[in-house]
């Protein structure tokens, strides 16, 4: 597996992707470049290379293969295979190609950075082969302005301690790659059922009631858009991260790993075969939903049956951008709180804590002035 940092032509300062101009900066000369003359540098620095010195560069920079085993900490080994299945441990180790420190990543990690000298290195062979994406949405808000609509959000809630806005806190916001499936699927289907109609009217003392039956046919074809599904089983938080949909998929752009440099990034470990059941099973509640808004204004509706038969399914490898930080609450709880940020939207979702030291003052507070104009109205009386 080739560790790769993206490096400047200029000068050879590590570039990272900036959102606010959709280029790639460098802070050493602090040129820009564009996605096309960044690979179009990098093409040429391949294409320098002999050949046997292409095929051998990994070895050279601290790399491992897919198929070897690569040391862990504390001597562990995680040996990973060609399908980015692992044994027991989970923690690879890997050299960083800028100053030869270790990185350590868990089997998911497809870009990080370096601990020691802070470059963004990205895992290249964890987004290969039949693991590369199709497609990456690339971060259009930036740390500062993720930094600015976090502290909006957070400071308009009561009750939330302190620490959880301090600088520590904020420098904890991470932009994040995560994995996802996006379908889109052509269907025919149909719904069967029994409408029935209620009349009610009344001549003189006499009030009649006249109910009539109909059998109901719909039939349609559908054209599903952008059914984005998670792809990775350790986001925990996934509820809350899809809480930050809908992404603007329109503006992803074809895959290139310049893109997460001075990001993190995840690779899928979630295969599209084990969504699929429940991908029909979504994709014909929308369609039973769609043709039910179509039986018109019955007095009441009993579906008998439906069906959907899929046409036509096609699936897309994304990489979507979020921003994420988290917080431990120091208390004897000890839980973890996640906010997220949708990279590309600025949607906001998460749970903020609650500081019950802050909600005791405000309710002791309250009940002292309550207890004052009590006791003022019953010195009055």
């Amino acid at each position: 597996m080739e560790v790769i940092t993206h490096k400047c032509p200029n000068c050879g300062g590590p570039l990272t992707f900036e959102p606010s101009d959709q280029q790639f900066h460098c802070p050493y000369c602090l040129s820009i470049f564009t996605e096309e003359e960044v690979t179009a540098f990098e093409e040429q620095q391949k294409a320098r290379l002999p050949k046997d010195e292409t095929t051998t560069a990994g070895s050279a920079s601290g790399v491992a293969s897919d198929s070897e085993a690569t040391s862990g900490p504390g001597g562990e080994t995680s040996a990973t295979t060609d399908d980015g299945q692992t044994g027991e441990a989970t923690m690879e180790l890997y050299l960083c190609p800028s100053c030869g420190a270790e990185i350590v990543t868990d089997a998911t990690t497809a870009a990080t950075y370096c601990y020691y000298c802070h470059n963004p290195v990205v895992l290249q062979g964890r987004l290969s082969g039949k693991f590369l994406p199709d497609k990456v949405l690339p971060f259009a808000v930036t740390k500062d302005e993720a930094v600015s609509k976090f502290l909006d959000w957070s400071q308009k809630k009561w009750f939330v301690p302190r620490d959880f806005f301090n600088e520590a806190q904020v420098e904890k916001l991470t932009g994040v790659y995560f994995p996802y499936w996006n379908v889109n699927a052509e269907a025919e289907g149909g719904l069967n059922g029994t409408g029935t109609s209620i009349r009610i009217w009344i001549v003189g003392d006499i009030e009649y009631t006249e109910t009539k039956q109909y059998s109901v046919r719909r039939a349609g074809r559908f054209k599903f858009r952008d059914l984005v599904k998670n792809a990775l089983s350790k986001n925990t938080q996934q509820k809350m991260v899809e809480s930050v949909q809908p992404f603007q998929l329109e503006r992803a752009v074809t895959f290139k790993d310049q893109y997460l440099s001075g990001f993190q990034a995840e690779k899928r470990d979630i295969e599209y075969e084990s969504l699929e059941a429940d991908v029909e099973k979504e994709l014909k509640g929308y369609a039973t939903t769609l043709l039910r808004n179509t039986v018109g204004s019955f007095s009441t509706f009993v579906p008998n049956s439906s069906h959907l038969e899929m046409r036509d399914q096609q699936k897309e490898y994304l990489m979507l951008p979020v921003w994420l930080v988290t917080y431990k609450a120091d208390d004897a709880s000890k839980k973890t709180f996640y906010y997220a940020m949708n990279g590309q939207t600025g949607k906001v979702a998460g749970i903020l804590p609650i500081s019950y030291k802050k909600l005791g003052l405000v309710s002791a507070g309250i009940f002292a002035v309550l207890a004052g104009i009590f006791l003022g109205v019953a010195y009055l009386l």
